[in-house]
């Protein structure tokens, strides 16, 4: 083994477990997941209420909620009626229905607020004998869920009655109803607002200005919302960044093999064959500076003279021959 080859093999020994380390591929171990809290709420009756009595001497804020729920913590309230004490002296039925449920549910994907309301009557100070609104049924739902657009929508389904008037509601703008001697109110149906991450939905929401037969004993002025629910979306969960992938192990490059010098000179008799080695492509030398087999460039004329010389010889032993035959 000479010693480019020697050479190669350690090479290529130092080089392989270079590129079997190379070869493994690296994994990241994986995030864990992380979540972003979406909220949700919902509330039956929600009541903005200004009650003055007494011409305005005693003035009391009718501020009531039923059943409102908030999430994160999942909620739900079930209670058919509220109350209000102190008023007139004797209490108020200021809601009462048969069903007045409201659902508020929060995890990583989605966040949802529902309300449902039915056969239900609300009343006001002033008017214990006349509600001022009955319904059939009402429904409101919020869900935002992650990745989607936020989804609000209302329902009003069966009767409608204010002041004792049924009343057909429309979509295209607020209803009122005016009732002499008692007086008026406005409503607006189904009302939804979405965004790109949060939802809200109320089924009916009323002004209000009652004055019965302009005695001012009781006088009510404000809002009153009915069936509401509302959502923002979660940011739901991370995805783990994936692991990026290794790159390929670069071959290592095989060493050029050295390239041996070249015989330019063909010696002197009895010189050794040297082989040319390179890796050079340029086309061999016309003139005679190639390896030689042990003569010089005189040798043919040698040849030549050596060759007379036996010729000369031969002829004179052949004529020395005949001369001696013929004495004999």
């Amino acid at each position: 083994m000479n010693s480019n080859t020697f050479r190669l093999a350690a090479v290529a020994v130092a080089a392989a477990p270079v590129a079997l380390l190379a070869a493994v591929p690296a994994h990241a171990a994986p995030a864990t997941p992380t979540t972003g809290e979406g909220r949700a709420s919902a509330v039956v009756l929600r009541t903005g209420l200004d009650v003055s009595l007494l011409n305005k001497s005693v003035q009391v804020p009718l501020k009531v909620t039923l059943n409102e729920v908030q999430a994160p913590a999942s909620a739900e309230k079930t209670a058919l009626s509220v109350n209000l004490d102190g008023v007139e002296g004797r209490p108020v039925d200021v809601l009462r229905a048969d069903v007045a449920t409201a659902n508020a549910t929060v995890d990583e994907h989605k966040a949802e607020g529902y309300t449902n309301l039915a056969k239900a009557r609300i009343h006001v100070p002033g008017l214990a004998a006349l509600s001022l609104i009955e319904v059939e049924k009402v429904t409101s739902k919020a869900v935002c869920e992650a990745g989607k657009q936020p989804v609000a929508e209302s329902n009003v389904l069966g009767h409608v009655k204010v002041l004792g008037k049924k009343v057909t509601l429309s979509a295209g703008g607020p209803t009122q109803v005016s009732v002499p001697g008692v007086g008026e109110v406005t409503l607006d149906l189904s009302k939804t607002v979405t965004t790109e991450r949060t939802a809200a939905a109320t089924a009916l929401q009323l002004k209000v200005s009652v004055n019965p037969l302009k005695l001012n004993v009781a006088e009510v002025n404000g809002e009153v919302t009915l069936a509401e629910a509302t959502c923002e979306t979660p940011k739901g969960p991370k995805t783990p960044e994936e692991p990026k992938t290794p790159e390929e192990p670069k071959t290592p490059e095989e060493p050029k093999t050295p390239e041996q010098p070249s015989s330019t000179d063909g010696g002197s008799t009895g010189g050794d064959v040297k082989t040319q080695t390179g890796s050079d492509t340029d086309p061999a030398p016309t003139e005679a500076n190639l390896a030689e087999t042990g003569g010089s460039s005189t040798t043919p004329y040698i040849a030549g003279g050596a060759a007379l010389l036996l010729a000369l010889g031969a002829g004179a032993t052949v004529v020395a021959r005949r001369r001696s035959s013929g004495q004999s």
